[in-house]
């Protein structure tokens, strides 16, 4: 994890009294990224992001001006960590990217720890329609409207 993730990860988790949990997380190791878009193409199908045609589709609709849903994970929500989706024209150095049918999701390192395996969807209901995380593997649980979750802690 780069310098910044770790100092993020740390300010979050001891604001949110998950320290002793993530430290446990913290003992998977994870190889160094030289190539993020590298990284991504070859990671396996439990570590990659999934994503849906209905996210794809979207975002031929918004994001014509050449920018990338960005994906990060921060504490708070009801359930300890919330996820938070925009788009950003720019890549950073720690970033992930992910791509399907020629639309691109970014995520950094720290947020793709709490992620990994999950499928990414964009969701219509009647009274809203936002863009989701569904089956994360690394969710205990999670709010009802799906834009917070809790860590599994082993």
């Amino acid at each position: 994890m780069a310098t910044i993730g770790r100092v993020v990860v740390r300010k979050l988790t001891t604001d949110l009294g998950f320290k002793t949990s993530y430290l446990r997380l913290l003992k998977v190791s994870h190889a160094p990224l030289t190539s993020t878009a590298l990284r991504a193409e070859h990671m396996d199908s439990s570590e990659a992001l999934h994503i849906s045609e209905s996210c794809v589709n979207r975002l031929k609709e918004i994001a014509g001006d050449g920018s990338n849903l960005r994906i990060i994970v921060e504490g708070g929500g009801c359930s300890g960590f919330q996820y938070k989706f925009d788009l950003d024209k720019q890549i950073n150095d720690d970033d992930v990217i992910f791509e399907r049918n020629g639309k691109k999701i970014v995520v950094d390192e720290t947020s793709l720890d709490y992620i990994r395996g999950s499928t990414i969807e964009y969701h219509e209901e009647l009274i809203r329609s936002a863009f989701r995380i569904v089956n994360n593997p690394m969710a205990e649980q999670g709010c009802s409207c799906g834009a917070s979750f809790s860590i599994k802690v082993e």
